[in-house]
């Protein structure tokens, strides 16, 4: 029997609505069109099953939905060229071993909308 997924932690949670947010992101500045929610959701679930964790759909529609809010007012409060340097910051920043200062900002308000949310732990 294979042994249940673990829960994920507030962290985690955190980092999966940053990722989303910086996918969308990149995905307007390459494409010029929105991932859908249910994209969203397909991506967290693709990016929990690298760890070997799992979300319900509910929580992973939830979070592809707060992604969207968050990427779509930055890039409605961002010029073009600010726009793709939040986008690559941000993928950059998916890898622990970049430091950026824009990638702490947006992890504060990833954690703000969590909390506001009640995805906090």
């Amino acid at each position: 029997m294979k042994p249940p997924a673990p829960i994920l932690d507030f962290n985690t949670r955190k980092a999966l609505l940053f990722a989303l947010v910086a996918e969308r992101l990149s995905s307007w500045y390459e494409h010029g069109s929105w991932l859908t929610d249910a994209q969203g959701a397909t991506l967290a679930a693709q990016w929990l099953s690298r760890s070997r964790l799992q979300l319900g759909l509910n929580e992973r529609r939830l979070l592809s939905s707060l992604s969207d809010e968050l990427a779509r007012q930055l890039a409605d409060t961002l010029s073009r060229e600010a726009g793709l340097y939040a986008a690559h910051e941000m993928m950059e920043a998916l890898d622990p071993n970049y430091q950026s200062a824009f990638a702490h900002d947006m992890l504060d308000e990833c954690e703000r909308r969590l909390r506001e949310n009640g995805l906090s732990d």
